[in-house]
């Protein structure tokens, strides 16, 4: 596909009309499954990018954080905002410096620089950001099977674990679950319909209300994903269920080229056997459940996974000096017009 005679077409041509865009941006490429090299048929095409601020963003009072076209699924983030998210080693926007060079759409000077230095962002936080997708793509996974495969109870049982997981997420990073106490279990239902259903019990006092409300958005979130597919589509869902499968495998690879190697490695050209044969449900049996194999493979990149993340040679965090003194050089050429 022709993806810079796409992006001149008419549907696109916010690009060139928005203020925040045009000759701003400095760096455009594709996103998703094309981004991968996984697409097939049925894929969307997204495009991600990076524009620079404007001088009233940087030094007034305008605020600007990214720009998003649901029509096209395209995503364009300010040079503050993306500076921010790969500093956490985000998975969905460190993506963008890994491409490969055909696979960028716009790359100015300011933009090669970018990727030159993606290096600076880079650090242990990797493993954790990483992790954590990865074990949020598994839950997906382990619910959408759940739904079909399990009894009542033990489905209700299987939901209690992935609420505990997502809990635990919340003490991973950083907020407080508080003095009080609480505590989530499986008993008899009184729900009309279930034989068992999950109960919480909390007692909490002076509880700030924000972290209270991320709790019970964890858990709510659990839910959501557990019950939103509702009558079942099979070939959509296991459509689905596939796709989920192959993210799982390629976070981690991406994770461990980024610990191992200090590379960023989008397009997973040499990975494309495996990840392909997942996605085409090559691991998947009749019942909706996955072989064996798969689940060893997993198993495999989990370890490997927590070998990178001890023998890696990356800093904990960031130099954050070097970041400062980039993102001050890129910033006021910027306000200079130097761009």
């Amino acid at each position: 596909m022709d993806f810079i005679k796409l992006m001149n077409s008419s549907q696109y041509d916010f690009l060139r009309t928005n203020p925040r865009l045009g000759n701003r941006i400095i760096l455009m490429g594709l996103g998703g499954s094309y981004a991968y090299g996984t697409n097939n048929e049925n894929s969307d095409i997204d495009f991600r990018g990076v524009t620079l601020q404007t001088t009233s963003d940087l030094l007034g009072l305008t605020e600007f954080e990214q720009y998003e076209d649901y029509n096209t699924d395209t995503v364009i983030y300010s040079f503050n905002k993306i500076v921010k998210l790969l500093l956490e080693c985000n998975p969905n926007t460190c993506e963008i410096l890994g491409l490969d060079g055909e696979q960028y759409l716009i790359k100015t000077p300011l933009g090669q620089e970018l990727i030159d230095n993606a290096q600076l962002f880079l650090s242990k936080r990797a493993a954790k950001s990483f992790g954590g997708y990865a074990q949020a793509q598994l839950r997906r996974l382990q619910n959408a099977i759940a739904r079909d495969s399990m009894p009542q109870d033990e489905r209700e049982r299987h939901i209690l674990n992935s609420v505990r997981n997502a809990l635990e997420d919340i003490n991973r990073r950083g907020t407080s679950m508080g003095d009080g106490k609480l505590k989530v279990y499986v008993d008899k239902a009184v729900t009309e319909g279930l034989d068992t259903e999950i109960f919480v019990d909390a007692n909490y006092n002076h509880y700030p209300l924000r972290d209270y409300e991320n709790m019970f958005t964890a858990m709510s979130n659990v839910l959501r994903e557990y019950n939103k597919i509702g009558k079942r589509n099979k070939k959509k869902d296991d459509n689905h269920l596939n796709k989920h499968a192959m993210h799982l495998i390629r976070q981690f690879l991406l994770a461990i080229d980024i610990l191992d190697k200090g590379i960023i490695k989008t397009h997973r050209k040499d990975d494309l056997d495996l990840l392909l044969k997942i996605r085409s449900g090559g691991f998947q049996k009749e019942d909706g459940t996955f072989e064996k194999e798969f689940y060893d493979i997993l198993a495999h990149y989990e370890s490997e996974l927590e070998r990178a993340t001890r023998q890696t040679s990356l800093p904990d965090n960031p130099d954050m000096e070097k970041v400062g003194k980039f993102v001050e050089y890129v910033n006021r050429r910027t306000i200079e017009g130097d761009y």
